[in-house]
């Protein structure tokens, strides 16, 4: 009789494969399937063959994110109790990123968010508010409340297996919730046959092309969905100071734009700065690109810097982006010490567009440094992770019994 698989409950609000935690997490759960029975919770899942596990489709409610988010908390606490108390499902490991659930076994951690609440703090409250956009601040200082307690109550639990992207979020943990162990880091993988030198220099002209870029126009891409997280606001200072209307920007994403117009506007960087939605074929942007450039004031690991050097783009990131800790500054990236140093910024961006040769350079060397990290090498690193973690249960139950 072939023994069972042990059941795996993989919480997360949506997957897919087009915004960066949901994609580990896409990535991660196709390959645990072989060794696992896969329960998936989530409101939203797509990129993923479900007939290689199970889908418990939990239902979304429309308003305000934070009304969304409390719903979502509660409901998949409720439906993984229904399915263990009516169906007989028991989890024997429940995964999640984040602060998505409060029983969770296994916790990967893409932010500290009191890290980064901690960085915004002064620019939040000292930007100039209108009345009409009072709501949507008081919206946010009560969505950034409620993450921060949840993360104190989740990340300071002995029992729960804390996972890292990047080394840096063990000092942030640290500092806000005490001294942990040395914790498992997994830095995230790539899709090497979507992003490589290779197709982006032959889908470069129609990519071009079709967005209106001349040949003669450096591009500078950014790609996410938490633009002020991203570094927008000093992305928009430095280019001015450039001094070339043959550099422009490219801001791809579903973030909400109309804080940056006036920005946009101040600085007459109308014609020099695009947005652009999201879309699954993401190297599609990158192929369009001259450099990636991401002064990230809060990032565990950005997966567009890393998939960026995969296409082999010189790419620029802040020291406070876990990417960073993958990069050779010089080498095959360029590294600002600050997130907010404009001086520091234009200079890198400066090097890249004046030197041809050091972009293309730098480019090359990316590209062969993401040869090191795939979505493979993650997945074996997670069955390792969580084949101990069921060990260590049993263990304990023996000791108990």
């Amino acid at each position: 009789m072939t023994p069972s698989k042990p059941v795996l409950a993989v919480v997360s609000p949506f997957i897919d494969k087009r915004h960066g935690t949901e994609r580990w997490i896409a990535e991660w759960t196709s390959r645990l399937s072989g060794e696992f029975d896969v329960h998936v919770y989530s409101q939203r899942v797509e990129d993923l063959d479900l007939t290689r596990l199970t889908w418990h489709r939990i239902p979304e409610i429309r308003g305000p994110h934070l009304v969304n988010f409390l719903w979502w908390l509660a409901a998949n606490h409720l439906w993984r109790w229904r399915d263990r108390r009516f169906r007989g499902i028991t989890h024997d490991l429940v995964f999640t990123a984040g602060t998505n659930c409060l029983d969770a076994d296994a916790i990967s951690i893409h932010v500290v968010f009191a890290e980064f609440v901690r960085r915004v703090r002064s620019e939040m409250y000292l930007q100039r508010f209108s009345i009409f956009s009072w709501p949507r601040r008081i919206h946010r200082d009560l969505y950034y409340r409620l993450i921060t307690l949840l993360e104190r109550h989740l990340y300071t639990q002995p029992s729960a297996q804390l996972i890292l992207i990047a080394r840096k979020t063990a000092k942030d943990l640290d500092r806000f919730y005490g001294p942990h162990d040395v914790l498992p880091v997994l830095y995230m993988g790539i899709d090497h046959t979507t992003f490589n030198p290779q197709l982006r220099m032959a889908r470069r002209d129609d990519a071009r092309r079709e967005l209106g870029i001349r040949d003669e126009q450096f591009v500078l891409l950014l790609v996410g969905n938490d633009w002020r997280k991203k570094g927008l606001c000093t992305l928009l200072d430095v280019l001015p100071a450039l001094g070339d209307r043959q550099v422009i920007l490219l801001v791809v994403g579903d973030d909400e734009k109309s804080p940056y117009v006036r920005q946009i506007q101040r600085y007459d960087l109308v014609d020099c700065v695009r947005f652009f939605p999201s879309r699954p074929d993401v190297a599609f942007y990158y192929a369009a690109a001259d450099a990636y450039v991401e002064p990230s004031v809060e990032d565990t690991f950005a997966q567009p810097p890393a998939e960026a050097m995969a296409c082999g783009l010189a790419v620029i990131t802040s020291i406070t982006n876990g990417t960073a800790e993958i990069i050779t500054d010089g080498l095959d990236g360029l590294i600002i010490q600050d997130p907010f140093n404009s001086p520091e910024l234009i200079t890198q961006i400066r090097r890249l567009c004046e030197d041809p040769y050091f972009c293309r350079w730098l480019g090359e060397n990316a590209a062969r440094t993401s040869l090191r990290y795939s979505w493979d090498q993650n997945g074996e690193q997670m069955k390792e992770i969580f084949t101990h973690m069921l060990q260590n249960k049993k263990v304990r139950a023996g000791t108990t019994a």
